[in-house]
C-alpha cells in the first residue's frame, strides 16, 4: 500500500512492508525555482504495533496453563515471548513434558526490558522457583508500578505474596495453595479469573481458557478475545 501525501513542496511515500512492523521510507523531493526535482533524502523508522508478553517458564511448570495461555495469545495477536527462567534449553514440566522456551529470561529482558504483560504459569515445583527468583521479583514489580498487567495462575500468584507483589488485591490460585495466600489479600473463591486493575489471576488447568482469554481482552479487546472464544469453540458448541 502506498500513500501519497503533498504538502507545498515535500512529496512523501509510504509503504506497508509487513502484517504489524511498518518500514517507511520517507523520499523527499525539495522544490526550487532554479533547481530541478533531484535532491532526495531517505529516512526509516519503524513502529511495531501488536501488543507484548512474557511468559516465564521453570522447571516443574504446568505445561497445559503454560501452552494454552501462550497459544490463545498468539491467537489473539499478541507477541509472545516464552522465556526460560533459567536458560533457553528445554524445561521439563510438571507432568514430564518438556518445552522448548523461545530464549532465557536474560536475553528476553536485554532485548526488550519491559513487556506489556508478565505471566506466570502455575505448577507446584515451577511457582516456587519463580517464588525465589529475585530476578522475577524486580520485574514483577516494575511492571506492576508501571502499571502493565502482571497475571498468575494456579500455584503461582504465591510469587506473587514471596515478592510481596499485588498487596491489598483481590486474587485466587489453586484451591491447594489458599493458605499460602496471606491477610495482604483479598482471597476470591468461585471465580475462574479475578481481575483487580492491572492484576490477573486463575484457579487451574482447567481455568487457563477463560485466562488467557481474558488477557486477550485485556490487551487487544473485546472483539478479539470473542473472535478467539468462537474459533476455538470454547463455548456454543
Amino acid at each position: 500500500m502506498s500513500i501519497l501525501m503533498f504538502s507545498n513542496s515535500i512529496f512523501v511515500r509510504s509503504t506497508k512492508t509487513l502484517s504489524n512492523i511498518f518500514d517507511f521510507r520517507f523520499a523527499i523531493k525539495f522544490y526550487n525555482h532554479n533547481l530541478p526535482f533531484t535532491n532526495y533524502r531517505y529516512l526509516n523508522t519503524t513502529s511495531v504495533m501488536s501488543k507484548s508478553a512474557l511468559v516465564i517458564l521453570a522447571q516443574g511448570a504446568e505445561e497445559m496453563e503454560t501452552v494454552i495461555t501462550v497459544d490463545m495469545l498468539r491467537r489473539g495477536g499478541v507477541t509472545v515471548t516464552l522465556a526460560g527462567l533459567d536458560s533457553n534449553t528445554p524445561v521439563l514440566c510438571s507432568r514430564q513434558v518438556t518445552l522448548v522456551p523461545d530464549k532465557s529470561l536474560t536475553d528476553a529482558l536485554a532485548e526488550n526490558p519491559q513487556y506489556d504483560a508478565v505471566i506466570l504459569p502455575g505448577g507446584l515445583e515451577g511457582s516456587d522457583r519463580l517464588s525465589k527468583s529475585s530476578v522475577v521479583g524486580t520485574l514483577l514489580k516494575e511492571h506492576e508500578k508501571n502499571g502493565k498487567i502482571v497475571a498468575a495462575i494456579c500455584a503461582a500468584p504465591t510469587a506473587f505474596v514471596a515478592h510481596g507483589v499485588a498487596k491489598g488485591k483481590r486474587l485466587t490460585s489453586y484451591p491447594s495453595t489458599k493458605d499460602k495466600i496471606t491477610s495482604d489479600y483479598e482471597y476470591v473463591e468461585g471465580e475462574r479469573v479475578v481481575v483487580d486493575g492491572n492484576i490477573v489471576t486463575s484457579r487451574g488447568p482447567g481455568t487457563a481458557y477463560w485466562f488467557g482469554l481474558k488477557l486477550i481482552e485485556m490487551l487487544t479487546g473485546k472483539e478479539k478475545s470473542d473472535q478467539v472464544e468462537k474459533g476455538m469453540i470454547i463455548t456454543g458448541y
